[in-house]
C-alpha cells in the first residue's frame, strides 16, 4: 500500500523529498573513509594495538565496501530501496554503538575492526539506492537525463570527502577517539527515519505470480571469497600468502562458471560482456581512483617528508583539489553530455603528471598549489562524467547493481594505489621517488585518454532529445 508521501509525489518533476536521505545515504560512506586517518594513532596508544593491527580499521571497510558495493545494488534491484536502505542504516548505526561500547583494552581492536566490517556492509546501501531512486524517478517524470540531481549526488560525495579528515580532527579533539564510531549513531539512525518517511514502499509479488526474486547466492559467495583472497593478497604481497592467489584465482573461476549458466546472476557477465562502453567506464572509474589515492597518500607523504612540510600544512596544500574540483562539478554538471568532460579530465590529469616530474624538494608553494588546482579538474569531471556515463549505460533493470559495481572498482583502485606508492616508497619520499610516482601517474593518464578517445559511444551521451532516452541505453547495451 503506498506511503501518504509516495502518493502526493509530484507528476512531472523529481521529488525533492526524496534528496536529503539520498544525500545522505551516499555520503556515509566516504565519510567513514576519510574520517579514521586521524583517529588511527589514538586507537592505537589507547588500545595498545601497533600499526599492523590498526591498518586493519581501514583494510576492513575496504574488504566490505568492495564486496558489499554490487550485494548491495542487487539486492535494490531486486528488493527495491526501501527495505535495503533502512537495513543500511540500522547496520550504521549498530557499528556506531559497537565502537562506541567496545573495550578499553587490547581486545578492544577487533571490536573495532568487525564494527567497520559492518559499517562498511551498511554506508554500501547508499550510493545504488540513490542510482536507483534517480533513475526511478527520471522513467516516472519522463526526464531523460536528470543532470542537476546526478551533480548534487557527485558534489555531495566530494564535499563529504573534503570535510572527512577535518571532522574526525575535531572529533577526535574533542570527544576522543570513540567519537569517530559514535557518529554514527545519529547518522544511521537519520537515514532509517528520513528514509522510512520519503521513500516509496516497493510493489510486493503475489506467491502465484511467479515474479517472487530469486537471489544467486552461490554467486555472491564465490565473487566474496574471491575478493577477499586477491584483496588481502595484493594489500601484503608475499612469497608466502601465494596460496591466496591461488584461491582467488580459482573461486573467480568458479564465479564466471556459475554465472553464466544461471538464470539469474548475481553478475550478468553476458551482458556485462557486451556492453563494452559499460565495461570502458568501470575502467575508467579505476584509473581515476588510482589516480586520486596517489596523491591523497603518496603525494602528500612526500610533501612532508621530501618537501619538508609539516602534516597541517601538507594537508592545506590538498584543499585546492577537492575546492576546484567541487566548483568545477558545479559549473558544468547541468550539462548531460560526457565526452568533453572527460577529455577535459583526462587532459588535466596527463599535465599534472607531467608537473610532478618538475617537482623538487625547493618547489615554490605557489606552483604546488597551480598544480592542485590542475588536479581538481579531473577530481570533479572525471568523477561527475563516469556517474552520469553509467546512468545511461547500465542496464535499467540493473542500475543499483551496476552503481555497486562501480565503487568496487574504485575501491580496487585506492588498493591499487596503496600497493604502487608503499612499493615505490622507501623508509621517507624521496623526490626521486614522487617523480617515479610521476611517471605512473603519465601512463595511467595516457590509458585513459586512449580509451575515452576510442569510445564513440560517449559522443552521443546527453546530445540526445528526451524521447530519444531509450535509443541511446539501447545502443549503449549493444
Amino acid at each position: 500500500m503506498p506511503s501518504p508521501v509516495a502518493a502526493t509525489r509530484p507528476a512531472d518533476r523529481f521529488d525533492r523529498r526524496l534528496l536529503a536521505p539520498m544525500m545522505l545515504g551516499a555520503a556515509l560512506n566516504p565519510v567513514n573513509t576519510a574520517i579514521i586517518a586521524v583517529a588511527l594513532a589514538p586507537i592505537g596508544i589507547a588500545l595498545g594495538a601497533p600499526a599492523s593491527e590498526t591498518v586493519w580499521l581501514v583494510s576492513g571497510l575496504y574488504l566490505a565496501t568492495a564486496i558489499g558495493q554490487p550485494l548491495t545494488g542487487r539486492l535494490v534491484d531486486v528488493f527495491g530501496v526501501r527495505p535495503i536502505f533502512l537495513t543500511g542504516g540500522s547496520l550504521v548505526a549498530l557499528a556506531g554503538l559497537i565502537g562506541l561500547l567496545a573495550p578499553g583494552t587490547h581486545d578492544g581492536i577487533w571490536w573495532l575492526v568487525a564494527a567497520r566490517v559492518i559499517l562498511g556492509l551498511g554506508t554500501c546501501a547508499g550510493y545504488p539506492s540513490a542510482m536507483h531512486l534517480i533513475r526511478s524517478e527520471a522513467q516516472r517524470t519522463g526526464m531523460a537525463s536528470p543532470a542537476g540531481v546526478l551533480t548534487a549526488l557527485s558534489v555531495t560525495t566530494q564535499t563529504v570527502a573534503v570535510i572527512g579528515p577535518t571532522l574526525g580532527g575535531l572529533l577526535v579533539e574533542t570527544w576522543g577517539w570513540r567519537a569517530t564510531f559514535a557518529v554514527n549513531v545519529p547518522l544511521g539512525v537519520t537515514s532509517v527515519a528520513l528514509g522510512a518517511l520519503f521513500f516509496p514502499r516497493p510493489a510486493r509479488p503475489t506467491a502465484s505470480s511467479g515474479d517472487r526474486p530469486r537471489i544467486d547466492w552461490p554467486g555472491i559467495a564465490a565473487f566474496a571469497a574471491s575478493m577477499i583472497c586477491l584483496l588481502i593478497f595484493v594489500q601484503n604481497a608475499s612469497f608466502s600468502l601465494l596460496w591466496l592467489l591461488a584461491a582467488g584465482l580459482v573461486a573467480g573461476g568458479v564465479l564466471i562458471w556459475w554465472e553464466l549458466r544461471h538464470d539469474e546472476p548475481f553478475i550478468d557477465l553476458r551482458v556485462l560482456a557486451g556492453n563494452g562502453p559499460l565495461l570502458l567506464t568501470f575502467i575508467r572509474a579505476f584509473l581515476t581512483a588510482v589516480i586520486s589515492y596517489l596523491f591523497i597518500y603518496g603525494f602528500t607523504q612526500w610533501l612532508e617528508d621530501g618537501r619538508g612540510l609539516n602534516a597541517a600544512h601538507a594537508g592545506l596544500i590538498l584543499l585546492p583539489v577537492f575546492a576546484s574540483g567541487i566548483v568545477f562539478a558545479v559549473a558544468v554538471g547541468r550539462r548531460p553530455e560526457v565526452w568533453w568532460k572527460l577529455m577535459a579530465g583526462s587532459s588535466a590529469q596527463l599535465v599534472v603528471g607531467v608537473l610532478v616530474l618538475f617537482m623538487t624538494g625547493s618547489s615554490p608553494i605557489w606552483f604546488l598549489v597551480v598544480a592542485m588546482v590542475v588536479l581538481g579538474l579531473p577530481q570533479g569531471l572525471n568523477n561527475l562524467a563516469i556517474q552520469n556515463t553509467l546512468y545511461f549505460q547500465a542496464d535499467p533493470a540493473r542500475v543499483a547493481s551496476s552503481a555497486g559495481l562501480l565503487r568496487t572498482f574504485a575501491y580496487l583502485g585506492a588498493i591499487a594505489a596503496s600497493v604502487i606508492y608503499g612499493s615505490v616508497y622507501g623508509e621517507r619520499a624521496t623526490t626521486h621517488d614522487v617523480h617515479v610516482l610521476g611517471w605512473v601517474i603519465v601512463g595511467i593518464s595516457v590509458v585513459f585518454l586512449v580509451i575515452t578517445v576510442a569510445d564513440r559511444s560517449l559522443r552521443e551521451i546527453g546530445r540526445t532529445a528526451p524521447n530519444d532516452v531509450i535509443v541511446v541505453e539501447e545502443e549503449a547495451a549493444r
